[in-house]
């Protein structure tokens, strides 16, 4: 499972950040590095008040993510 984890900062106060990912199940992580920018741009064009300071993808760790 690869997952995508970005940092997505409040507009108008960029010193609230929260970490955030989305997982994929059927991708390699070139395939998500080559789609991070449009997933990334669909996801801020439906949360308009907060801006992406960071990205990047890495095998996601299933079971820290089930706690």
């Amino acid at each position: 499972m690869i997952e995508l984890l970005f940092v997505a900062c409040l507009s108008t106060a960029p010193e609230q950040c929260q970490e955030r990912s989305l997982l994929y199940t059927d991708v390699t992580p070139m395939t998500c590095m080559m789609g991070a920018q449009p997933e990334l741009a669909k996801w801020a064009s439906t949360h308009p008040g907060y801006r992406i300071s960071e990205w990047r993808c890495q095998w996601a760790n299933v079971a820290e993510q089930k706690t």
